[in-house]
C-alpha cells in the first residue's frame, strides 16, 4: 500500500502523527470501450468550446455557474483556502460507538503511526476500545472538508468518512404509514425462518459471480486467440510531508487542566479569559435554567 495523505491526528494538545492508507479495493475486472467494428480504443478528449481546441489536463480550472454569472477558480485560489492546506485530523467529540449511524458510513482508510514511537498512537487506541467510544473528527483531502468516524479495527485505527446529514435523503414512503396487522402466528413462522438461515457473517464465504463468470470468459477469450495486442501505462505520485510531536504526557496533563478550568463554574458564567467558545446542549440547558431561577 502506498500513503494517500499525511498529516496528524489531534485531540487535546495531543499530537499523533499519521499516515493514511485506502482501506480497500475494486476487484471489477477492469474494462475500456473499443469500437465494435474494429476494436479501436474509444477514447474521450476534453475540448474548448471556444475554440475548439484539446486541452491538458493541466491547463484545465474549475468554475461556478450561477446561471448568469461564471467564477473560475484556479488551483491556486482552491489551494490558498484554510482547510485545504491544514494537515490535521481534528477529534471533535468521542461519542457512543451505537449512535454512528450506519447508513452514514463512506470511504475507509487505515492510520499507521508516523513517528519513531507509537506510543501516542497505541494509546488513542486503547482507550477508544476500553471506553467503547467513537471518534468524529474533521480534516480536509482532496479539497474537500471531510467528516469521519475514528475507530479501532484489530490493532489498527481505522479512518471511515460519513456523509454529511443532509446529503441523507429522508425515506417517505406513504404505503408504511397505513395500518397493517401482523397475527402471532405470522409473527412466529417468520422467526422460525430467520432461525434457520442464522449463522456467524464470514466475509471470505462469499465472492462475486459476477467479476468471476466475467474472468472465465475472457480467460476463454485468450485461450481461443480472440483479443487484441494493447499496452497501458499508469503512473502514481504520493504526497510528502512531515508531522510534528510533544511529550505525549505534558500534552495529555495540560489537555485534562484545559478541559477542568473550561468546565469550573467561573467559566461556565463566562467570566474567565479561558472560557470555552462552545457549549454543548446540556452545559446550555443547564444556564438557561440558572438565567431562569435569577429572573
Amino acid at each position: 500500500m502506498r500513503a494517500i495523505w499525511k498529516g496528524a491526528l489531534t485531540f487535546g494538545l495531543v499530537n499523533v502523527p499519521v499516515k493514511v492508507y485506502s482501506a480497500t479495493e475494486d476487484h471489477d475486472v477492469p474494462l475500456h470501450q473499443v469500437h465494435n467494428a474494429d476494436g479501436g480504443r474509444i477514447r474521450y478528449q476534453r475540448i474548448c468550446e471556444i475554440d475548439g481546441e484539446v486541452v491538458p489536463y493541466a491547463d484545465i480550472d474549475k468554475a461556478y455557474d450561477d446561471g448568469d454569472r461564471t467564477v473560475v477558480l484556479t488551483k491556486d485560489d482552491l489551494a490558498s483556502l484554510p482547510s485545504e492546506r491544514s494537515r490535521e485530523i481534528d477529534v471533535v467529540e468521542f461519542v457512543p460507538s451505537e449512535q454512528i449511524d450506519l447508513l452514514t458510513l463512506d470511504k475507509a482508510y487505515y492510520l499507521e503511526p508516523d513517528s519513531s514511537s507509537p506510543k501516542s498512537y497505541v494509546l488513542l487506541r486503547r482507550t477508544l476500545e476500553q471506553t467503547d467510544r467513537t471518534a468524529v473528527v474533521r480534516f480536509s483531502l482532496r479539497q474537500k472538508t471531510r467528516l469521519a468516524a475514528l475507530r479501532v479495527r484489530g490493532d489498527v485505527l481505522v479512518l471511515q468518512t460519513l456523509l454529511w446529514a443532509d446529503e441523507v435523503r429522508e425515506a417517505v414512503f406513504p404505503s408504511l404509514d397505513e395500518s397493517v396487522r401482523i397475527s402471532a402466528k405470522e409473527l412466529e413462522l417468520s422467526a422460525s425462518l430467520v432461525e434457520s438461515f442464522s449463522s456467524d457473517f464470514d466475509p471470505e464465504a462469499f465472492t462475486d459471480e459476477y467479476q468471476e463468470e466475467l474472468r472465465t470468459l475472457i480467460d476463454a477469450k485468450l485461450e481461443k486467440g480472440d483479443a487484441l495486442d494493447t499496452s497501458e501505462t499508469f503512473g502514481e505520485q504520493a504526497e510528502k510531508d512531515d508531522g510534528e510531536v510533544i511529550d505525549l504526557m505534558e500534552a495529555l496533563r495540560a489537555s485534562v487542566e484545559r478541559s477542568r478550568a473550561a468546565r469550573s463554574p467561573k467559566n461556565e458564567a463566562g467570566d474567565g479569559d479561558d472560557a470555552p467558545t462552545k457549549k454543548t446542549s446540556s452545559t446550555k440547558k443547564a444556564s438557561a435554567k440558572k438565567s431562569a431561577k435569577a429572573s
